[in-house]
């Protein structure tokens, strides 16, 4: 028996009181017996925060490594989509991805991904049809249906997205949605057909017609969509339908805080404290069903302590009875899988991203880039061509190329124009590139590009960085998504990477690789780029380079 005392943060109770816990040898809460002479002394015990929704894969790192910087910041649990290595090695990479969380005590809750692939607009490197994901559903260690992007599928009665949905619904397993923008009553027209959870709302007014249809929401905050400015209103009136979630969170920014950096804004808003911690601590085990303590009698000791309610500063994190964090370290094992990857294209020639001469008084559809959203807009704008017509970059104008390679067989770079990355010199490129992962490129010349992006072909997946003869290279042999390295050292590389964007090519965007990672996320409006050309989200539907006069 071991014990652990403080000021516990009952939730039940919405008090504060002293407080000794007493927990087993089976790392299980055995008793909690009232302490007054610690009513006004030592550290706050409360409920370890949850990630909702998250994308390990995002971080670039491997669940285990993920898992030492998040319990640092009082993370006792997530609720994790592997939708991102599923599109690049289906059933493979969803094993792999519970095979290495295994060995770590952080509870990873992973789902079944509903889009593999995302759209059939693009190249993936896997299908998941209903046959796989049913057979992912009936998995102990499968909690619930990821995300459910195609939402026109769902509005449209799409046959084979309906079954995937009935058989989570038929083995009570939560489904995750996902439908930027929708309203009234395509809203509950999504959410009647088995849709519990949606994380991509932009507006107040959003969530409250998907809280209204029955839905969850989830308040983002991570590296690239941020939307707590516009939802935290709703904190204290929907306290009971809200969870907290970072989605995608680089490596960078895990180390510097996780769901205790939204906790730590909403309590310097003045939002009520239980309200605050039910969010981020309880809602998404209740509504997943986890097996996550919640600091009762006969729970799992899964809790961490904190040195004052208002700055929620982390001092230790238990799981499951043993300490694992303490005063800003970890004390977790190492552990390494064998990488496994699905990759195969060639080199690239500056040629290979030179686009036809313009037809004549045509206007170029460019992708509008807003920093800090997914969301990307759509303008018409005049060419700037070459001697020969051919329409080139103009950093200038911040008129940019952008390319899409794919990278699981040779075939010729789809290529198109972006405005609003504000990069004015060189290039860069990423094999992270929701959700299909392919070769995504933005540059201000060919040669550039063509530069970074055959760095990316020769590590076989990674991240890349260039101007003249500077190149900066992130390695991920690891389905071309994530490192196989800690996660200091991936956040370090990743800083520098970062920073020779912004100061050597002078890049205006605050996280321009994730940015970039979203480019050719096909599911979120409004223009985005495929391997197989320009995509209109609005009409599903590939469109063409030029409109014609």
């Amino acid at each position: 028996m071991q014990q652990v005392k403080g000021r516990l943060v009952d939730l039940d109770r919405r008090e504060i009181y002293g407080a000794v816990i007493t927990i087993d040898a089976a790392g299980t809460i055995a008793a909690i017996d009232r302490d007054p002479e610690r009513d006004k002394r030592g550290w706050y015990i409360l409920p370890g925060f949850v990630d909702a929704h998250v994308h390990i894969e995002s971080s670039m790192l491997l669940p285990v490594e993920f898992a030492k910087l998040a319990v640092v910041h009082g993370t006792v649990a997530t609720v994790s989509d592997p939708h991102e290595i599923a599109n690049v090695l289906g059933m493979e990479g969803v094993e792999y991805m519970l095979e290495n969380a295994a060995h770590s005590p952080l509870h990873i809750h992973f789902g079944a991904p509903s889009c593999v692939p995302a759209t059939t607009w693009e190249t993936a490197g896997a299908t998941l049809g209903v046959e796989e994901v049913t057979r992912l559903l009936e998995r102990p260690d499968i909690h619930y249906l990821s995300e459910v992007m195609n939402y026109p599928g769902v509005l449209h009665g799409d046959p084979e997205l309906l079954a995937k949905i009935a058989a989570a619904v038929s083995r009570r397993k939560p489904v995750d949605g996902h439908a930027p923008g929708l309203r009234g009553p395509e809203a509950a027209a999504y959410a009647a057909a088995g849709i519990t959870t949606d994380h991509e709302c932009v507006s107040a007014a959003e969530a409250r017609d998907k809280l209204a249809a029955g839905m969850k929401i989830l308040i983002r905050e991570g590296s690239a969509a941020r939307n707590y400015a516009a939802l935290h209103e709703l904190i204290d009136e929907f306290p009971d339908q809200l969870m907290f979630c970072t989605d995608d969170s680089h490596p960078d920014d895990l180390m510097a805080g996780h769901i205790n950096r939204i906790v730590q804004r909403a309590l310097r808003d003045g939002h009520d404290l239980f309200n605050v911690l039910r969010i981020a601590c309880r809602n998404p085990i209740e509504h997943y069903g986890l097996h996550v303590g919640q600091l009762r009698v006969g729970d799992p000791a899964d809790f961490i302590q904190i040195d004052d309610l208002q700055h929620q500063a982390v001092m230790t994190t238990y799981l499951r009875g043993k300490l694992v964090a303490e005063a800003g370290h970890h004390n977790l094992p190492d552990y390494r899988s064998a990488p496994v990857n699905r990759f195969h294209c060639s080199p690239k020639t500056p040629a290979d991203f030179a686009v036809a001469p313009a037809p004549p008084g045509a206007r170029l559809r460019v992708i509008e880039v807003f920093d800090g959203e997914l969301l990307t807009g759509r303008q018409l704008l005049a060419p700037v061509c070459d001697a020969e017509g051919c329409p080139v970059a103009a950093p200038e104008r911040d008129l940019l190329k952008i390319a899409v390679i794919n990278r699981y067989a040779d075939a010729p770079p789809a290529i198109g124009f972006v405005t609003g990355m504000k990069l004015q010199r060189g290039a860069i490129a990423s094999s992270v590139a929701h959700d299909s992962h392919n070769i995504v490129v933005v540059g201000t010349d060919d040669a550039a590009m063509c530069r970074v992006a055959n760095a990316v072909i020769a590590s076989q997946g990674g991240i890349a960085a260039g101007r003249d003869e500077h190149l900066l290279v992130l390695p991920l042999p690891v389905a071309g998504i994530m490192s196989d390295d800690t996660g200091p050292r991936v956040a370090a590389r990743y800083g520098e990477l970062t920073g020779f964007a912004r100061r050597k090519l002078r890049c205006g965007l605050q996280s321009p690789f994730m940015t970039l990672s979203f480019l050719a996320l096909l599911v979120i409006p409004a223009l985005k780029m495929s391997d197989r050309g320009l995509f209109d989200a609005g009409s599903f539907s590939l469109t063409d380079l030029w409109e014609l006069p």
